[in-house]
């Protein structure tokens, strides 16, 4: 793993605690007030940080368990790790934010909620609060994203720190709507705005779990690399005048910052064993200084001859290799 990539990781490290040092604080805020004010909004809201906190010891686990090297039972490595703990708490944001949210909603409708207001006071303040605390949180992963990339330019690729972004940005919108359902129960009497308030909350956190659960599964079941990246591969293929043609090209994300890559090429006539020997290994060592997440590349040569019945030989093998 690079430097680079350990030291990105060393600040995604912090991102997550940081949300989650937030969260556990929110949720017991939240819980504690949801209950002494009876309020169907503030308690989704509790389940909603309960979400998220369980979520973020998920990405720590992930951004630990991904560094671990390639082995004999894993020959392309743990990468892929931080895919699965993302959907992981994909699936935690569905079930514990926005199932209990859609229930907490349902019930007030059906059921009504207790007049007595006393505690929306002491719950609008933890809304407050959590506001504060949410949105520090939030800057703190946008500026991460900003230092790595940008929104749009790659900051976003590692999915442990799209996931805070996520549950962030979320969290703040999702507190935005209590405080709006609490504050309209308050000044109206009618229970109504709070139901509507858990139930856009849910509808929110099952939108943001299906995004993400998306992304981390086209992930896990084998995305290609970045299209900037295989166009250069093809370009460099191209330009190599040993080869005649490129037949197929594949890559496959192996991890946040690693790439299989698979082509098979055409020489031109005329190349003897040797010679196609050198060549494989010149492009394979070509392709990675041009494409450094490419750690594993492939390469089945043919030549023209050998489609006239002659034997041609292949070159196989990682980058670097023979």
């Amino acid at each position: 793993m690079s430097s680079t990539t350990t030291q990105a990781d060393s600040r995604t490290r912090i991102t997550v605690l940081v949300a989650l040092a937030a969260n556990l604080v929110i949720a017991v805020a939240k819980a504690v007030g949801g209950l002494a004010a009876h309020s169907p909004a503030l308690l989704s809201e509790a389940a909603h940080s309960v979400a998220d906190s369980v979520n973020e010891v998920f990405l720590l686990a992930a951004l630990r368990r991904s560094r671990r090297p390639a082995d004999r039972r894993h020959p392309f490595g743990y990468g892929k790790e931080r895919f699965f703990w993302s959907l992981l708490a994909a699936v935690g944001i569905f079930v514990m934010g926005g199932c209990f949210s859609f229930y907490q909603g349902v019930e007030a409708l059906r059921n009504g909620a207790e007049e007595e207001l006393e505690g929306y006071v002491a719950g609008l303040v933890v809304l407050a609060f959590a506001l504060l605390a949410e949105g520090t949180s939030l800057a703190r992963a946008l500026y991460q994203a900003h230092r790595q990339g940008g929104l749009g330019d790659g900051g976003l690729r590692d999915p442990a720190l799209r996931t805070v972004v996520a549950e962030d940005g979320t969290a703040v919108l999702g507190v935005t709507f209590a405080l709006a359902g609490m504050a309209l129960h308050m000044v109206t009497g009618q229970v109504v705005y709070e139901a509507a308030a858990s139930l856009a909350i849910g509808a929110l956190l099952v939108y943001v779990a299906y995004r993400l659960g998306r992304e981390a599964r086209d992930q896990l079941i084998g995305e290609a690399a970045d299209p900037a990246a295989a166009d250069r591969i093809r370009e460099l293929l191209c330009a190599q005048p040993e080869i005649d043609s490129v037949e197929a090209l594949f890559t496959m994300k192996t991890g946040l910052e690693s790439a299989l890559v698979a082509a098979r090429v055409d020489l031109v006539p005329g190349l003897d064993s040797e010679e196609v020997e050198e060549v494989a290994v010149r492009i394979k060592r070509a392709v990675g200084e041009a494409v450094p997440e490419a750690e594993q590349i492939f390469l089945d040569i043919t030549d023209r001859a050998a489609q006239e019945g002659r034997q041609s030989p292949a070159a196989t093998g990682e980058r670097g290799g023979a």
